[in-house]
């Protein structure tokens, strides 16, 4: 017997996002060494790790916008191995850059038109009600007029989120975004993060601000050298020795 999501009855549905045996080499340097990794409809997943640990590139494979070295993506039960980070945005994956990029000499609602238009596909008045729901969302309908080059940090942030928003995405893939925040504006951005887990978008974030992160998180994974040494409950996840020596390095317990 097959239930409506295409698994047995009685098994556990397979992951929405997963990547398995992702490696990534740029000529001799190995970033991402056999890297397995699962996401599941409406969850939330935090990396951590040290800087150089491969978070970002593994992101980068998830998203499309650099092809693994060896092993296999798949969205949905379907191989997006090869396919490029358009393609993967059209079928609902989307992605924030750690260092925000809006499109210089336009508005902060023609920043987010564009992500509804190219990047989701939207048309007339669909494209403008993405607008419209992403700038809400992120507390900058405010601004839908200002140019996107003369917003501050925060801003520019929610607007890196709002044009993510604006592909209505079914994964979402945050790269550092509360990087730069105060604890006020950090605050903020969580309860960005936490409507966004009600919508049941699933989730994948690199933070380097850890108590961010496990106010939001379902799972916790940390990086090294381009390995994952520890996925599960977070608090777990933060007190295992192999990730102390990672932040703190070797000998510290």
């Amino acid at each position: 017997m097959v239930s409506d999501h295409g698994a047995a009855a009685g098994q556990p549905a397979p992951p929405l996002l997963a990547a398995c045996g992702i490696a990534k080499r740029f000529n001799a340097l190995v970033v991402l060494d056999g890297v397995d990794f699962t996401l599941g409809a409406g969850e939330a997943v935090g990396i951590v790790g040290p800087n150089g640990a491969g978070k970002t590139t593994l992101l980068n494979v998830l998203a499309g916008a650099f092809p693994p070295s060896a092993g296999q993506v798949r969205f949905r039960a379907a191989d997006v191995t090869t396919a490029d980070a358009a393609r993967r945005c059209r079928l609902g994956i989307a992605r924030s850059h750690q260092v925000p990029r809006p499109f210089g000499g336009m508005t902060v609602f023609e920043n987010v038109l564009v992500a509804a238009s190219t990047g989701g596909g939207f048309r007339g008045r669909e494209a403008y009600d993405r607008v419209i729901d992403s700038l809400t969302l992120c507390g900058m309908l405010r601004l839908a007029n200002r140019r996107a080059e003369t917003l501050g940090l925060l801003d520019r942030k929610r607007l890196e989120l709002a044009r993510a928003l604006g592909t209505d995405p079914v994964v979402l893939l945050l790269d550092e975004i509360g990087g730069g925040l105060t604890d006020a504006e950090a605050a903020l951005l969580v309860e960005t993060i936490g409507e966004l887990r009600r919508r049941g978008i699933a989730l994948v974030w690199i933070e380097h601000i850890v108590h961010i992160l496990v106010q939001v998180i379902d799972r916790l994974v940390c990086m090294d050298a381009g390995r994952i040494i520890a996925d599960g409950e977070p608090q777990a996840v933060m007190a295992n020795a192999a990730v102390v020596d990672a932040y703190l390095g070797g000998g510290h317990r």
